[in-house]
């Protein structure tokens, strides 16, 4: 292993310097677990997009280094190396749940500016090639940098086109390109000497525009990170060039509109939705409301028994609704106390089949929470009177369970997890998170993310077909429920060692079950896997299927050619429906269109 870290300051996706030592950490406790070569020899040297001849194929490449420079385009015809969250491919899916090489582009492409993406759109439209924009491709759980078409050329927008564009301290926003990462936004409000805050989600190392688009959260007020977007300049799949929001009325003498990033919507209909979990078009720049500086106390209460889980549920809602909670808090299960210590599984169980429940007991009565069961991470935000009197109603609502303990971060050893919510909800990105993955040798994982009621008994419903599912597919279960006043996303990871067959295989399988059983409860995922988009679009099937032929009636309109990323989030345009490209079971997989 490369003893060296790639750094902020030389890269746009590297580490600040504040967490060198930690990332280095993180990298050799990953790389001390792995089984699996750096690489090993394709099988394939290069995929090349559906229909075109290798003739052709070539011809148009030589076409695009005309117009990106020869440095601005390479082929996908090297090993494919996963690497780990830091130094991630963008030639294919790091945690590949198929085959390695069935989730590959043909060719990766490298613009600078907002005109060289317009120019690749027209070059992709003259030679019939699909093209898949990824922001920084650490969408990883999801899919990563790989196209959901084997061998569409991949647009890497966040190589070159990786700036905050601005920052206004006043206004309390910013506008940045796709290639900015929470660890450089937060860098560059700190050398600003701003008094504002981002909202980071768990790990820094994402794209801020990337993960807005794809509708991700944070944990500070201001979580929602699409709600507190302001602003988009988009590339349309002719190549043509939208603003939204204010940013269509030009300033004085042609200046960007001095409320871009004030104001979310222009006069008529609010487009910008559109835009998020799509493929209607490339977004080039995007504003972003950023929080100012305040107070804030981060705390943690404990629950001793498994059953408490529906009355912790049912507490959360009214306080949720009344706004009491400073943020959309965290509930985890206790064996996300053993995992994020960063320790593998075998430190405590090394039989096959789901983690048991005394042997999770057992564990995290040696750590310092105790014998619990269940872990509430919440934090207050505003003056210091605010807070006690929130904390004050906070304390009396949960102290109706029985057992259950309030705990401060100055309460708790200083490597504690609790100490990296303390700056995740500050607004600091952090790399703690990836700790979990060292639960397996060659560790991947993947995010089954439905949409429940804040209600107790839909908790139950759903955590028990998790549970269920999880057990009989043989996998560990690592439930986070996100819980806001009339929804929660329950948030479960299926962590799989990416060099077993079997295990890839029975992942599959257990998600495509959860995906239909939580459907028929009504419960549907809000981001997904590319692997299971089709299957989980199919599930929103309300009037016939309205919301998806509403979506592919704006694709075929935007994009008659079918070029933008076909599939995407399972949106097909007119020429790859109903040809055996969708993807809605094992037995689909074995379709040659539809192949990863």
């Amino acid at each position: 292993m490369s003893e060296s870290i790639p750094n902020l300051t030389t890269i746009h996706s590297g580490v600040p310097a504040r967490l060198s030592n930690e990332a280095l950490a993180a990298k050799e406790r990953t790389y001390s677990l792995r089984t699996l070569p750096t690489s090993v020899p394709r099988q394939s040297q290069l995929r090349l997009p559906p229909g075109v001849t290798r003739d052709v194929f070539d011809k148009a490449i030589d076409e695009l280094k005309k117009v990106l420079g020869k440095a601005g385009v390479e082929l996908n015809d090297k090993p494919l190396v996963d690497g780990w969250y830091m130094e991630h491919p963008n030639t294919h899916d790091a945690y590949h749940i198929v085959d390695q090489e069935e989730m590959v582009c043909s060719a990766i492409v490298y613009p600078s500016s907002t005109a060289e993406v317009q120019s690749i759109v027209r070059w992709a439209n003259e030679f019939k090639i699909p093209i898949y924009p990824v922001s920084m491709g650490r969408n990883l759980g999801y899919g990563g940098a790989s196209p959901r078409v084997p061998g569409s050329v991949v647009i890497d927008l966040g190589r070159k086109m990786n700036q905050v564009l601005k920052i206004d301290g006043e206004n309390a926003s910013c506008m940045v390109e796709p290639g900015v990462s929470y660890f450089k936004l937060y860098d560059e409000i700190q050398k600003g000497g701003f008094k504002l805050w981002i909202d980071t989600p768990d790990l820094g190392g994402g794209s801020v525009l990337g993960n807005a688009i794809d509708r991700g959260v944070g944990y500070t007020p201001y979580g929602d990170h699409f709600a507190n977007h302001c602003g988009m300049e988009i590339v349309l799949p002719d190549g043509s060039l939208l603003r939204t929001g204010m940013g269509a009325l030009s300033g004085k003498d042609g200046a960007d509109n001095p409320t871009w990033e004030s104001f979310q919507h222009a006069y008529g209909p609010a487009i910008d939705g559109i835009f998020s979990q799509s493929n209607f078009g490339i977004v080039t720049k995007m504003g972003f409301w950023l929080m100012p500086e305040t107070g804030h106390q981060s705390y943690m209460i404990t629950f001793p028994r498994e059953d408490d889980f529906e009355q912790i549920v049912e507490i959360i809602r009214p306080l949720a609704q009344k706004r009491i909670l400073g943020n959309i808090p965290q509930l985890r299960h206790a064996i996300q106390e053993l995992a994020v210590t960063g320790k593998p599984r075998t430190t405590w169980y090394n039989g096959s089949g789901h983690f048991p429940r005394d042997v999770i007991r057992e564990g995290v009565k040696q750590l310092p929470v105790g014998d619990v069961s269940w872990v509430f991470y919440g934090t207050q935000y505003g003056d210091t009177a605010s807070i006690s009197s929130q904390l004050a109603l906070i304390k009396s609502a949960f102290a109706a369970i029985r057992g259950s303990k309030f705990l401060l971060p100055s309460d708790l050893p200083p490597d504690h997890y609790i100490h990296s919510r303390v700056q995740v909800c500050s607004g600091v990105p952090v790399l703690r998170e990836l700790d979990w993955l060292n639960w397996k040798p060659n560790a991947a994982h993947l995010f089954f993310s439905p949409i429940v009621p804040t209600r107790g008994s839909s908790a139950r419903v759903i955590h028990d077909i998790i549970k269920r599912l999880h057990a009989k597919y043989g996998f560990d279960v690592f439930p986070t429920l996100c819980v806001a006043g009339r929804e929660m996303h329950y948030i479960a990871n299926i962590v799989y060692d990416r060099s077993s067959e079997d295990e890839k295989r029975r992942a599959r399988e257990l998600m495509r079950e959860m995906i239909d059983e939580a459907a028929k409860e009504g419960f549907g995922e809000y981001r997904t896997h590319l692997l299971f988009a089709d299957q989980v679009a199919g599930t929103y099937n309300w009037g016939d299927g309205a919301l998806r032929k509403f979506n592919e009636a704006i694709k075929d309109a935007l994009d008659p050619n079918g070029i933008l990323a076909p599939g995407r989030n399972g949106i097909w345009p007119r020429g790859y429906r109903g040809k055996g490209w969708e993807l809605v079971g094992e037995k689909a997989k074995g379709c040659a269109k539809a192949r990863m």
